[in-house]
């Protein structure tokens, strides 16, 4: 119980998700951490930043003026958003409804000018604009249908199609995959189960981190646990979101649990590992190398889960 303690000690945000998934904790308890989000902590500095227009740093990918620190900046609307949602913010309270509507009546996509929930072009930017607009109660079957169309042939989504790239990209693929799988618990959609499944087998015969062609790493930066994840895939990532979808643990993901195993520290923590570089409103953790709460918090869970528990 010493590790669930320290992250009990922490943020509102981390700390009613331990209560939940590692204490298993009454739902009445739970819901009373969970609405402190909003007036205590990261929630509440966040909406503090807030644009009177709804917005965060006037953009929606982007701010509108960009920072001078190297890395793409993350104080724009959708990284934001991510967060509230990551933070487990109370969709229906007056703060988060007076928001989503703001942004949706002055937020606007930089790549043609979109109305924000109506989504852009990216299916990587559009996962994560079904992901947030499920969790704060917008309608955005528009994107979800162009997002069933855009698969290619190994089941995968990739923001490079455009230009014409056949093969899927792990990055671009976990971010749809997170929108379809909250759209699809929102709705009970069998052909949103059927397309996200599919995609799920993309990852699963690469036993989430490797190359089907060869079975090499795909990309070492895969093995390295970030928080916040931004639109980078990583394993403990992927593997939150398997836990999520709740489904029982695939033989093919034996090897990425084991990875999550092994990075555990004798102090019972995990680290933070590549951070993503970029302009942030403020930090989250104490840095690369150090004990993190978000992670080990995922890492406990996931493992939890892996385990039958």
């Amino acid at each position: 119980m010493e590790v669930v303690d320290w992250l009990l000690e922490a943020d509102p945000a981390t700390r009613w998700q331990a209560l939940r998934d590692l204490t298993d904790a009454p739902n009445d308890v739970v819901a009373a951490e969970r609405a402190r989000v909003a007036t205590e902590g990261w929630g509440a500095r966040l909406l503090a930043l807030r644009d009177p227009d709804g917005q965060w740093a006037g953009g929606a990918c982007f701010p509108a003026v960009p920072p001078p620190e190297p890395g793409q900046p993350w104080t724009s609307t959708l990284p934001t958003l991510d967060l509230l949602r990551m933070f487990g913010l109370d969709p229906r309270s007056d703060l988060a409804r007076e928001t989503v509507t703001l942004i949706a009546e002055n937020c606007r996509w930089e790549h043609d000018g979109q109305r924000y929930f109506d989504g852009e072009v990216e299916p990587c930017i559009n996962g994560r604009t079904v992901a947030a607009g499920v969790y704060f109660g917008v309608d955005v079957a528009d994107i979800v249908e162009r997002l069933l169309g855009e698969p290619l042939a190994d089941g995968g989504w990739n923001c490079s199609t455009e230009y014409g790239s056949i093969r899927s990209s792990y990055h671009t693929t976990i971010n749809v995959l997170d929108g379809l799988l909250a759209y699809e618990q929102a709705t009970g959609d069998a052909d949103v189960r059927a397309v996200r499944q599919r995609g799920e087998e993309y990852l699963l015969e690469r036993n989430l981190f490797r190359r089907k062609s060869t079975g090499e790493v795909a990309v070492g930066a895969f093995l390295q646990f970030s928080f916040p994840t931004r639109w980078f895939y990583d394993v403990l990532r992927t593997l939150d979101y398997f836990r999520a979808a709740g489904d029982l643990p695939d033989e093919r993901m034996a090897e990425a649990v084991q990875l999550v195993r092994d990075k555990r520290q004798p102090d019972g923590t995990w680290l933070l590992e590549n951070t993503h570089p970029g302009d942030v409103h403020f930090e989250l953790e104490d840095g690369d190398g150090l004990p993190s709460r978000w992670n080990t918090l995922r890492a406990l869970r996931v493992l939890r889960w892996a385990d039958g528990s």
